[in-house]
């Protein structure tokens, strides 16, 4: 095991460094996402930022492997697996029809539909950082929601450091962890999905702000970028030497354990 690959812990994030196996499964799956780029159907339904964000949710249409047979895109393999296995201790899942996610030059353009003037200044100022996982409420109020193992980012072309790169802050994932161990601590783990966690979310990201480092997260076709399930991280808007080219980049969030009790989310390294 790498130090590189250990940061996922130490510090929320990895960059794994090139791989064959993963360059062949990114040189597959570019055209797939193209086509689902190109979709009207799909963009009707998944463009936002006034048209500089495809936010593609699950549409990458992969078996449990990663795998696109009838489009010759290979399962994920790969030294990334020896990570997930050895660093998180999580083997044997099946992964999720990946998000495909693309930014175009000038993103945020402009609030998405039903996007609040502040949550849209939120999304420039403070890169619209989050947890994954989360849900709202009818009143807009947090709880658990889709809990997943880790995030998994596959870049799916070459661009530069300012194509509204994702950023992580350091050691966040440690501040949110001691944060909603706290506020869950009374209650059974059968109740934790219908519990109200917004103010202790909210403090917590109030104190990364203030305490843990910035980190704009860059990698290249062959490379891909582990986050930890936990860390707080978002999307920069549009750098001026971002270029001209739309940055793809293929996420992955599997869920390791579907239907056992949530504690493992908060609990397991």
């Amino acid at each position: 095991m790498t130090a590189r690959a250990r940061d996922v812990l130490a510090r929320g994030w990895a960059v794994l460094p090139p791989d064959p196996a993963m360059a062949a499964w990114v040189a597959a799956a570019r055209p797939v996402a193209d086509r689902l780029l190109a979709d009207p159907r799909l963009r009707a339904r998944w463009m936002r930022c006034g048209g500089t964000w495809f936010a593609g949710v699950n549409v990458f249409p992969n078996d449990a492997t990663g795998a696109v047979p009838a489009e010759g895109v290979p399962p994920l393999a790969g030294p990334v697996l020896d990570v997930i296995a050895d660093v998180l201790g999580l083997g044997g899942f099946a992964w999720d029809p990946a998000q495909i996610s693309v930014y175009l030059p000038g993103y945020p353009a402009a609030p998405s539909e039903g996007e609040s003037e502040a949550a849209f200044a939120y999304r420039r100022k403070r890169d619209a950082a989050h947890v994954d996982g989360l849900a709202r409420d009818a009143s807009r109020r947090r709880q658990l929601g889709e809990l997943h193992g880790f995030i998994l980012g596959i870049p799916l072309t070459a661009t530069p450091p300012g194509a509204s790169p994702l950023v992580v802050w350091e050691g966040s994932h440690e501040i949110v962890r001691a944060a909603l161990r706290a506020r869950l601590a009374p209650v059974a783990p059968c109740d934790w999905l219908r519990e109200d966690i917004t103010d202790a979310y909210v403090a917590a990201r109030a104190r990364i702000f203030d305490s843990c480092r910035r980190v704009a997260v860059h990698a290249a076709p062959g490379e891909c970028y582990l986050i930890h399930r936990l860390a707080l991280h978002g999307v920069a808007p549009w750098g001026a030497d971002g270029g001209e080219a739309p940055r793809p980049i293929a996420y992955f969030r599997p869920d390791p354990f579907p239907g056992a009790s949530p504690e493992w989310w908060l609990e397991r390294p």
